[in-house]
């Protein structure tokens, strides 16, 4: 036996204490992965030696070897937490231009609208079409949203009335008798709703539904009769619904309309625009007249105020206008080799030669998980098995120091003969 063991076996020992140190510091930082020693023995060998005969050298560290494991997931309520339940890593640029990769999801918005870690890396994903919810690139891009100024207005293009017209309802015009019936004011079957022009000022489109003298036939006005202009106004019918013996509607949508902002908008307003009026759910029932759904797909501009993120990614920006629409979906990568990834700190990752390029993807497709926004992963060490180890390793370094103490003893009983 000689130095040599032993002196391997300490700093192989006070290695592995430093990994299980490591391990118990961060057990509570988000997205951790807990690591282990891995060790190896050490054997001096002679060409043409037989084998078996060599007692060996020691050992050395093989390799520290992370665990990607999943951690448990805790709820935060904060709407930027997010957590990765099953495969992937956020991809994020650091701000040298890099690229790393992380599973803690402590995000922030910072007043550019960048969505950043603590260390001002940005967040990966992939531009979404606001308007018809489709991705727009096929690279993932750093996440950008408009904190600092608003929404652009949108034009009301369509409008949807989903309503039933009283099918006992007598010509508007009224009858002589007998019996006399009284003419039905236009206005007894109307409504309203607000659409918006190009700038989001706010044109109030009224539509009056009137009963013709034809069976199941009602006009469309938008306008009331004025007696008191000069001229006189009289309105005029911008469209018809015709309905069939058992009050569905045959005809008479979609309808369009010509807005004009004038009305509401002095200062230079846009000229006047259509809007389609989709009228297809109408009824004519024997019952009284209702409207259950008044719908326009315009709005005026609006501030963000507030994130969601669903399970696949898509992160949806609410604005002051009542508006929610998707602005990017969350990009995840996974790796061929995860125990190739190189530890970087700031609970990050970079890629290497043995991890093999990030595979990009999506939440939830393929084999990435999904995300579980409000929540953060925790660290996967478990404290109670660090801490056995702890002491196992706390018992091979005062082992091995003995064995040293033992060879001391030896080598001092050796020269001290005569």
């Amino acid at each position: 036996m000689g130095f040599q063991q032993g002196l391997t076996g300490l700093n192989a020992s006070s290695k592995n204490l430093d990994v299980i140190g490591h391990n118990i510091a961060n057990s509570q930082t988000v997205g951790f992965k807990a690591s282990r020693t891995e060790f190896a023995e050490m054997v001096a060998t002679a060409i043409g030696s037989a084998g078996g005969n060599n007692a060996g050298i020691g050992v050395q560290v093989d390799a520290i070897a992370q665990q990607f494991t999943q951690g448990n997931i805790s709820i935060t309520g904060n709407t930027m937490d997010v957590a990765i339940n099953g495969n992937g890593f956020f991809q994020v640029r650091q701000p040298d231009g890099s690229m790393a990769y992380t599973r803690a999801g402590n995000f922030k918005l910072d007043d550019k609208g960048n969505v950043i870690t603590n260390n001002l890396a940005q967040l990966m994903g992939y531009p979404v079409d606001p308007l018809t919810g489709q991705r727009s690139a096929s690279s993932p891009i750093p996440m950008v949203f408009p904190t600092g100024a608003p929404i652009a207005a949108k034009q009301t293009d369509n409008i949807v009335v989903s309503m039933n017209l009283d099918a006992r309802a007598t010509d508007a015009a009224g009858s002589a008798g007998p019996p006399p019936i009284p003419a039905t004011p236009r206005s007894a079957y109307g409504t309203s709703i607000n659409v918006y022009d190009s700038q989001g000022v706010a044109v109030p489109v009224s539509l009056y539904f009137q009963k013709t003298a034809t069976a199941n036939t009602w006009d469309i006005y938008d306008k009331l009769d004025d007696p008191t202009a000069t001229p006189p106004v009289v309105a005029t019918p911008v469209g018809q619904l015709v309905f069939d013996g058992t009050g569905v509607l045959t005809s008479g949508s979609p309808l369009t309309l010509t807005v004009d902002p004038a009305l509401t908008n002095p200062n230079n307003p846009p000229a006047p625009f259509p809007v389609t009026i989709d009228l297809s759910k109408a009824t004519q029932f024997g019952t009284k007249f209702a409207v259950t759904e008044l719908t326009q797909d315009g709005y005026t501009s609006g501030q963000l105020t507030g994130i969601n993120i669903s399970p696949d990614g898509t992160i949806l920006t609410r604005y002051s206008n009542g508006v929610s629409r998707p602005e990017g979906q969350i990009a995840l990568a996974s790796f061929r080799n995860t125990q190739g990834l190189a530890d970087v700190g700031n609970n990050l990752w970079m890629e290497t030669f043995s991890s093999g390029q990030p595979i990009m993807g999506t939440p939830t497709n393929g084999n990435f998980g999904a995300l579980r926004a409000g929540a953060l992963e925790d660290s996967n060490v478990d404290l109670t098995a660090e801490l056995v180890n702890m002491m196992t390793a706390q018992r091979a370094y005062q082992a091995n120091a003995q064995t040293i103490k033992t060879q001391d003893q030896v080598l001092s009983t050796l020269v001290n003969l005569r």
